[in-house]
């Protein structure tokens, strides 16, 4: 039985594809912006810092996906969801000085974070929502006293999320 060339060379391209795809996945690295399940977040205390952490990680196979900086923020952003920081003093004052945080996605941050606080001000702790730490990422923070120096932030899947620099 003969098969045409191009039926060849897309059955090949395909094969090629998604062994790739696949080999990048066990090795940790997924190149597909699926499944998001949020992120870890930790700060580094100056830019020296953040990429001495990163760095590190790389030493140990958590490596660097992009970078995602804005104004007062630079974010290295790993294939494992892991977020490293290092933010201006300005950033830091409207957190309340929270230097981790656990990443959520959710449809409507702002709603949901809304949300999220009343339950944790039902179950007893207090709980404020903070928006526009930084301008035109739609991104809402929960700092509460369940979790002492770490927020909760909401945010869109990384698909909906604004472009980086």
């Amino acid at each position: 039985m003969r098969f045409p060339k191009w039926f060849v060379a897309l059955f090949a391209f395909l094969f090629l594809t998604m062994f790739a795809v696949l080999t990048l996945m066990m090795q940790g690295r997924n190149p597909l912006p699926f499944p998001d399940h949020g992120s870890r977040i930790f700060s580094a205390a100056t830019p020296e810092a953040k990429q001495a952490m990163v760095d590190l990680l790389e030493q140990y196979g958590v490596h660097e996906r992009f970078q995602a900086n804005s104004g007062g923020v630079l974010r290295s952003i790993f294939y494992d969801g892991t977020i490293i920081y290092q933010a201006s003093e300005e950033v830091l004052a409207k957190l309340g000085n929270v230097y981790s945080c656990i990443g959520l996605v959710a449809d409507d941050p702002l709603t949901i974070a809304r949300s999220a606080a009343d339950f944790l001000q039902q179950r007893g702790s207090s709980a404020q929502v903070v928006e526009e730490i930084e301008p035109g990422l739609p991104i809402a923070f929960v700092l509460t006293d369940a979790l002492p120096g770490t927020a909760i932030n909401f945010r869109p899947h990384v698909t909906k999320m604004p472009k980086p620099e």
